[in-house]
Parts: C-alpha cells; sequence; structure tokens
C-alpha cells in the first residue's frame, strides 16, 4: 500500500495546480510575453516572492503548463486503443480526444497552439518538443492507416490532411462553447464525415 503524502507536499501541489490554472487563463488572453508574474500572483493571493517558492520563473510555468498538458493529451490518445481501430473510427477517436480536451482544458489548448511554435527550439521546452512529435506521429499514422484502407485519397500529401484536419478540430476551441448543441461525440463524427465524405451530396 503506498503511504500518504505529507498534507504539507499535498498542499504545495494543490497550490501549484492552481498557480497553473490562473497562468493558462492569463496567458490565454493575454499571451506568456504580456503576463506578468505579479499578475499571476495575484490570481492566487500570494505576493510575487513567495511565488517563486513554487516556480523559479515565468518560463517555468509556462513550461510545466504545456508539457503537462501533452503528456496528458498523449496518455488519452494512447487510453484511447487507437491501432485496435478500424482507419475511420481512429481518425474519428483522435478527433473526440482532441475535441474533449478543448473542451475541458481550453486555456491550456489556446495557449500551446498560440505559444509553442515559438518556443519549440528552447532547451527548457526540450521535453514538449518531444511530446508535440510522438502526438503528431499518433495523426500521422492514422492518416496514412486510412490511405492504406482506401478511405483517404492518396493525392493529398498526408502532412496537409493533417494540418487542415488538426486546425479544424483544435480551433473549435475558440468558438464551440460549453452549452453547444452538439455533444463531443456528435461533432466528433460530423468533422470526420466532413473530411471524408465531403459537403457535396451524392447523385441519385
Amino acid at each position: 500500500m503506498t503511504p500518504p503524502r505529507p498534507r504539507s507536499e499535498s498542499a504545495a501541489d494543490a497550490r501549484r495546480a492552481e498557480i497553473l490554472a490562473v497562468a493558462a487563463r492569463l496567458f490565454a488572453r493575454k499571451g506568456i510575453e504580456a503576463t506578468s508574474v505579479r499578475e499571476i500572483a495575484d490570481g492566487v493571493g500570494l505576493n510575487p516572492g513567495a511565488l517563486y517558492h513554487y516556480f523559479p520563473s515565468k518560463g517555468d510555468i509556462a513550461g510545466t503548463l504545456i508539457t503537462g498538458y501533452l503528456t496528458d493529451l498523449l496518455a488519452d490518445y494512447r487510453a484511447a486503443g487507437l491501432d485496435d481501430r478500424e482507419p475511420r473510427d481512429r481518425l474519428r477517436a483522435i478527433v473526440e480526444v482532441s475535441l474533449r480536451t478543448g473542451a475541458s482544458r481550453p486555456d491550456a489548448t489556446k495557449v500551446y497552439h498560440a505559444e509553442f511554435p515559438e518556443l519549440r527550439t528552447r532547451r527548457d521546452y526540450a521535453r514538449a518538443g518531444e511530446l508535440t512529435t510522438i502526438i503528431q506521429q499518433i495523426w500521422l499514422d492514422a492518416i496514412e492507416s486510412g490511405k492504406d484502407a482506401g478511405i483517404l485519397r492518396t493525392d493529398v500529401p498526408t502532412k496537409i490532411f493533417h494540418r487542415f484536419l488538426r486546425d479544424a478540430v483544435w480551433f473549435s476551441v475558440y468558438w464551440r462553447r460549453p452549452d453547444d448543441e452538439f455533444s463531443v461525440a456528435e461533432l466528433s463524427e460530423l468533422c470526420v464525415s466532413l473530411f471524408l465524405d465531403g459537403m457535396g451530396t451524392k447523385p441519385a
């Protein structure tokens, strides 16, 4: 049996999670560069000096936020059993996991997609870069399996299809609302149908 964690350690973890949540909200609204340490500290009721007890810098807050986000996303993809699914359902599952992540963590999703392209070459974001590469390959492999199965056109480059589908999915975080008339599962099916079947009606 795993011994219980000391109360002080649990409290510190809870405070770190609170700091990350507040930082994600501010980063999503203002950007990492424009957000000050004081704003983050104010958001959790600390003075800036006390904040450094939990994170050594604003960059460390951003790095922890993005790396944690990607770690959880990768775990969710793997938990979906993608390799055991038929190609179309494999794509649908990837879309559904992604949409659920965007719905449950909209701020972190916005921060990652808006900020990470400029950050990925920095040494302190190396792990996040590795996770991004693994996640991208999951999407690419699913698209290739669709081509091999004959349900996707082979004349469209895999990376182009990936970029269009990925952006359509992830940027839904900017327009989808919690009370949206379509559930995540329904929206996932509609998205895959649009990309695989198109908008045109079938001839009679």
